[in-house]
């Protein structure tokens, strides 16, 4: 009797084996539709993060004018307000002075005082850059003192220009800064030399 009871408490009950093959099926194919599976395309117009060099330029805040930034690379390729990516250069933000800064929040009108844009190189392309502001717009018919800034962001921050430039009146076109990349990634041959890369609309 005791070696029959003993026989029983081992015998496995056949819908218990199948229970356990249709729970490793289920999670055999759980893992292969996870791997399988494909990320959602990105929308057009997304920009990576990335980036190997940061150009901000800026002008006063609550200053009505538009000012425009062109880059230009060793290829010839334009980044501009008509042209927002070229080569491996993208203008992340156009400013067009206080077109654009007022914005209405629980009916209130909240004004952004700040006029910046800003440009990226997302790989290094050897050879020379031109960045070149324009005075495109004025409200005021008033001078406009602008700041550029190119900073090398790899593998650390590194401020490799800062200076100024003053745009006397409408159309007017300064070079603000002309730089060498080399193909190690690192800056050189830094100067102000005119050149004029703004092309007629």
């Amino acid at each position: 009797m005791s070696r029959r009871r003993s026989r029983r408490d081992t015998d496995v009950d056949p819908f218990y084996d199948m229970l356990f093959n249709i729970l490793i099926a289920f999670v055999f194919c759980f893992i292969i539709a996870v791997l399988a599976m494909n990320p959602k395309a990105k929308k057009t117009g997304d920009v990576p993060a990335k980036a190997e060099f940061i150009i901000t330029v800026s002008w006063p805040d609550n200053d009505p004018n538009d000012i425009d930034t062109w880059v230009q690379d060793p290829a010839g390729n334009l980044v501009w307000f008509r042209q927002r990516e070229a080569g491996l250069m993208h203008l992340d933000r156009d400013d067009r002075g206080e077109v654009g800064d007022t914005i209405l929040v629980n009916g209130r009108a909240v004004v952004n005082p700040l006029n910046q844009e800003v440009a990226t190189l997302r790989g290094v392309a050897p050879g020379e850059y031109t960045v070149n502001v324009q005075y495109y717009e004025s409200r005021n018919q008033s001078p406009v003192d602008v700041t550029v800034s190119v900073v090398k962001v790899n593998p650390r921050a590194d401020v490799v220009y800062y200076g100024a430039v003053r745009l006397p009146a409408k159309g007017a076109e300064r070079t603000a800064v002309r730089f060498t990349v080399t193909p190690e990634g690192n800056v050189s041959d830094i100067n102000t030399l005119p050149k004029t890369i703004v092309q007629p609309p």
